[in-house]
């Protein structure tokens, strides 16, 4: 059977672009595509601000209203430089300083997948081992 042979189904469900789209997942697992959406779009965040993408993200609701994004190894050389320097407070006060500038941004992808309210916004990094986290405290989901 050759590719064109094959059901369209069958094409799209071995498509890792659409895999990831979350198109052909057991719907019971709602909650890792979420974290999965968060975090991919975390990676198009930083490279967008940052000049650079984390090479790992891990994202998770710490409680029903608490998501918690880990970024490693997201420095970029100039900023790598920096550090090995001694300028790490100023590489964190800088990074912080672009990281807060972008809260709207931050907010909107977590508003946007989870269809919640983000009523807080933390963001941190440190700069020694080069990990950055993202914290968004959600509106508690509306009773039925």
């Amino acid at each position: 059977m050759t590719e064109s042979d094959e059901p369209a189904f069958s094409r799209r469900e071995n498509d890792p672009e659409q895999r990831s789209a979350g198109q052909f997942e057991d719907p019971r697992s709602a909650g890792d595509r979420v974290r999965r959406d968060i975090s991919a779009a975390m990676v198009r965040l930083y490279k967008e601000h940052f000049g650079r993408g984390p090479e790992s993200v891990e994202t998770h609701f710490a409680s029903p209203n608490l998501v918690i994004c880990v970024l490693r190894n997201s420095l970029t050389p100039v900023e790598r430089n920096l550090r090995d320097i001694g300028e790490g407070q100023r590489l964190r006060d800088i990074r912080t300083l672009f990281q807060h500038s972008t809260e709207p941004q931050f907010r909107a992808i977590v508003e946007t997948i989870t269809g919640r309210r983000v009523i807080g916004f933390m963001s941190g990094i440190d700069v020694n081992v080069d990990e950055s986290c993202e914290v968004f405290t959600l509106a508690a989901d509306a009773p039925d």
